[in-house]
């Protein structure tokens, strides 16, 4: 497996560059400093309209419907040097990255003319709602349910149900979720894929608080809630299939270029080891030589998911089973070492977001309680903890990897 990047994509690379350095602002905090909530908000809303119009969100999108057809190669490149500069590449991660190539795959026509170009202009924001609160690892014992109605000589759907840890459900214009609309069906085969409008009457939005005070997952309450008929994506009873396209979005493509986070936290964490003094402990050495090696080895993981695409081995979901598994115990494994770097300091809270949310600039910026003010770092640690849940737990990854990747028998 070899990926010359510099040579096969080398042009390429230099005009995401000039790009780059022509529209990103002067003052942008490329280490990754938080930005006051007024300066954050002008510049996401003018730097959609500049990624939309250079083509690059979504870019690896078939040209008609508004990507660039990039390779996959060509997307490793942009990624990567969006990734260098620190700039912001997609509208809204659950739409460029789950549910718009779930409608591209399953969608109709008409589907895609209403959603996929107000995705790829960050017009609308979306979040997933599939787990509940007896169906998480076992997602086809699902009980929310959705009901085909005609009232005034129009058909449409009525929800009732319940999602939790859904993910920015309290700012999301829709949720793409999975709900039983054949009853009469087996588990898998009785479920349904739909788009429900967020902001209407019948759906409750209630807030999961965290140890740190933020609130980043939600419960949701559907009652009698309402979507056109035409909600569903890829027809009715397929809704396992769809949500399995998704979640092999989820699982592959969304943490295909996880290793580059990863290297820069562990840079940070390194530095935090010489700075204590710590680097100079032989074991201490080889915890962090060991880290180091573990984020190579996600890397050329990634790397081989995309010689798989290039080359259409036809490997990807056995790779991406395995990634999903190695990234996120290695991501634990790197933070309990930053926390025993820190010993008994990692218990005081010392939080100032304004002076180390260089650790990782998107869990930097997460709010908590102010009377909860833990560091940038420690919130990485807390968040972490959700890495082999998120997406599939570890205990549904290795079932995955011994019956699909090993062949062996269905447990039972």
């Amino acid at each position: 497996m070899i990926l010359d990047h510099e040579g096969e994509a080398a042009g390429f690379r230099a005009e995401v560059r000039a790009w780059l350095e022509a529209n990103l602002p002067a003052d942008w905090p490329r280490d990754g400093s938080p930005q006051a909530s007024e300066d954050r908000e002008k510049f996401r809303q003018e730097w959609n309209e500049k990624l939309h119009a250079a083509g690059w969100i979504c870019a690896s999108w078939p040209a008609e419907y508004g990507g660039r057809g990039l390779s996959p190669l060509e997307s490793l490149v942009l990624t990567e040097e969006f990734a260098r500069a620190r700039a912001p590449l997609r509208a809204d991660w659950f739409g460029d990255t789950l549910v718009g190539p779930t409608i591209l795959r399953w969608g109709t026509d008409e589907q895609k003319r209403e959603f996929i170009p107000r995705i790829l202009r960050g017009q609308i924001t979306w979040c997933q709602g599939f787990s509940e609160p007896e169906a998480g690892s076992d997602l086809a014992s699902l009980r929310t349910s959705a009901t085909l109605e005609e009232t005034d000589g129009t058909a449409q759907w009525v929800i009732n149900g319940q999602k939790t840890w859904t993910t920015r459900a309290d700012e999301a214009d829709y949720i793409f979720l999975l709900a039983r609309t054949e009853p009469d069906e087996p588990r898998h085969r009785g479920l349904s894929y739909l788009l429900v409008p967020m902001r209407q009457p019948g759906v409750e939005v209630r807030p999961i608080e965290q140890l740190d005070g933020a609130a980043d997952f939600s419960e949701v309450f559907f009652t009698d809630a309402r979507a056109p008929a035409g909600a569903v994506v890829g027809g009715r009873g397929n809704g396992w299939t769809v949500a399995m396209t998704t979640l092999g979005f989820e699982r592959g493509v969304s943490s295909s270029m996880s290793h580059q986070r990863f290297e820069k936290e562990l840079d940070g964490i390194m530095e935090l080891a010489r700075e204590r003094g710590a680097s100079q402990d032989p074991l201490i050495r080889d915890r962090l030589v060991q880290q180091w090696i573990k984020v190579q080895l996600i890397k050329l993981g990634n790397e081989r998911l995309l010689f798989d695409a290039i080359n259409g081995t036809h490997q990807a979901d056995a790779l991406r089973a395995t990634t999903k598994l190695w990234w996120s115990h290695t991501h634990q494994d790197t933070l309990d070492l930053a926390m025993d770097l820190l010993g008994p300091d990692g218990q005081v809270l010392t939080g100032d977001p304004a002076e180390d949310a260089r650790w990782i600039p998107g869990v930097g910026l997460r709010r908590g309680r102010a009377d909860y003010p833990a560091s940038a770092l420690q919130r990485a640690f807390l968040f972490s903890r959700s890495d082999t849940i998120g997406g599939g737990t570890s205990q549904i990854q290795l079932g995955i990897i011994a019956e699909r990747v090993l062949g062996l028998p269905r447990g039972r």
